[in-house]
């Protein structure tokens, strides 16, 4: 456990913290800046004895309940979350669900990128934020909001070429996400049921497929559009186990030209 850099830590996120980012009135004017030792602790849930102990570098470790605590109370970021239990030797426990949650950022990016169709997916696959021009693509996004549903039980044949590769592409994320959030169990249903109905989503599963997020080529059969040729690069957001994915076309081909009417349009 490392002590004094846990203070550190814990002091410097306490000070960055004004009562209303942790929904307490702002009361009367404060000398330093930040919290005090003794709202955190409120927020907490524990003993301002115990928290100063840890600020003072003189606490023992405290336990991953105590840390969990601590993470909520000053409103840290998964990978603030992380630091926070490598600096006090603790195995982090997992977040019991994957985020469906969207930051800003992420969904205004969807609308800054002319003639892209972007589509944000959670660690179990649902599509959870979209532009028009991914739904004019993909077709109506909230009735089947879920590509491995997509792809093994409803069977549509939306890519044609690299079908397979996106097969055991989903499999290999689904199994990474089902064991980092164990005990969610949406993630468990969904499992069960892609098992139950699709022997081909079982024999991959049980090759153990391993795929990383980069650059593939897709051709998509749309009923209207007819054949088109995408570039799908995807971003990866760590902190909340999601990914954006980005569909665009080669400058110049009738893919591109398709695009370029559909935003417009």
């Amino acid at each position: 456990m490392a002590k004094n850099e846990l203070a550190r830590f814990l002091r410097d996120r306490r000070e960055r913290l004004r009562p209303g980012d942790v929904g307490l009135p702002a009361g009367d004017r404060r000398r330093t800046p930040g919290l005090r030792r003794e709202e955190v602790a409120d927020v907490a849930g524990m003993s301002v004895d115990y928290y100063v102990r840890l600020e003072q570098a003189r606490g023992p470790r405290p336990s991953p309940r105590i840390l969990e605590s601590l993470a909520g109370a000053l409103r840290l970021v998964p990978a603030e979350r992380a630091h926070l239990f490598r600096l006090a030797g603790v195995a982090p426990v997992p977040p019991a669900a994957p985020s469906r949650e969207v930051r800003p950022y992420v969904a205004a990016l969807l609308h800054r990128l002319p003639e892209t169709a972007v589509v944000v997916t959670a660690a179990t696959y649902d599509v959870i934020a979209w532009n028009p021009l991914a739904e004019a693509l993909l077709g109506d996004l909230r009735a089947q909001p879920n590509l491995a549903r997509r792809r093994f039980l409803a069977r549509e044949e939306v890519f044609t070429t690299g079908h397979e590769d996106f097969g055991a592409y989903a499999v290999a994320r689904l199994r990474a996400a089902a064991d980092r959030y164990p005990r969610d169990a949406g993630l468990a249903a969904l499992l069960a049921e892609l098992r139950a109905g699709s022997a081909e989503f079982g024999e991959i599963w049980a090759t153990n497929p391993v795929r990383a997020p980069g650059h593939r080529t897709k051709t998509m059969t749309h009923p209207d559009l007819g054949p088109l040729h995408l570039n799908c690069d995807i971003l990866t957001v760590p902190d909340d186990d999601q990914q954006v994915v980005f569909m665009t076309a080669d400058p110049g081909t009738a893919t591109a030209r398709t695009l370029h009417r559909l935003s417009a349009g």
